[in-house]
């Protein structure tokens, strides 16, 4: 009801401006696509409202009283201004502009991200990026952020989401540690390796690594000599020789490139 309120008063004043621009009723109305008398009625419940006359009328003429011309220019200047803010809006849209906030994982900001910053940033010149990037779930809303990149189901269904890109995870180990120890051809071989887990930082759960064996899938938990929290640590870790991991493939990718994986 309240909006419904606030319309019909915008719908008066914007009678009222164009009436009082074009000196006529019947022109107001030919210019906005309406009957002559809804000019009429609305400019009427708008006076009705303030209290004053804002036109002298005769057969002939139709002239604004000193109230009409003081609020005739204020109404002006209010339309000149949503006509603006309307104009701002699409600018905006053609070209962006501002502080982009993005949250993502460490991994997913250190390895996705962060290369494609350049470009992005060389298309759109006026956007700031700002980029916090944790392991743990951020809240969107409380925390400001605009984008939030995320791996897994999401949690919250009031959110907007899009699925961006499916990914893969395995096991990788580094080519000195296989050379010391058998490359394992079944997730129970892994009992008799080193391995190297991961333990959530927002819920402190150790990792459970996924397989498919057959039409089956299955979850373990190893015994790890070396449970860290930041998915960095994980990769670095195996690359030293630590054992095996489970990491996902696009931060795998680049080292297994170099040889190190």
């Amino acid at each position: 009801m309240k909006e419904q309120i606030i319309f019909e008063r915008l719908t008066g004043l914007i009678a009222f401006a164009r009436a009082g621009s074009l000196g006529s009723f019947t022109a107001a109305a030919r210019s906005l696509a309406v009957s002559p008398s809804a000019i009429s009625k609305s400019i009427q419940r708008l006076e009705q409202r303030l209290g004053i006359t804002l036109f002298t009328r005769t057969t002939r003429s139709l002239v604004l009283t000193a109230e009409g011309r003081e609020l005739h220019e204020r109404t002006l200047q209010l339309l000149r201004d949503a006509e603006e803010l309307e104009q701002v809006a699409m600018r905006s849209r053609e070209e962006p502009a501002g502080t982009l906030r993005i949250a993502a994982s460490f991994p997913i900001g250190v390895h996705v991200i962060a290369p494609l910053l350049p470009q992005f940033c060389a298309l759109h010149p006026k956007v700031t990026i700002d980029l916090k990037l944790s392991d743990r779930v951020i809240s969107i809303v409380d925390e400001s952020i605009d984008i939030a990149i995320r791996i897994g189901d999401l949690a919250d269904s009031n959110l907007l989401s899009r699925r961006l890109s499916p990914y893969q995870i395995g096991c990788y180990a580094s080519p000195d540690y296989l050379t010391r120890c058998p490359e394992p051809e079944h997730p129970n071989d892994l009992i008799g390796h080193k391995t190297v887990n991961l333990r959530y930082q927002n819920t402190g759960q150790i990792f459970r690594w996924p397989f498919r064996v057959g039409e089956r899938e299955i979850e373990i938990v190893p015994s790890s000599a070396v449970i860290v929290d930041a998915s960095e640590a994980v990769i670095a870790a195996v690359a030293a020789g630590a054992g095996i991991g489970m990491v996902s493939s696009f931060m795998a990718a680049s080292w297994v490139k170099r040889g190190e994986l």
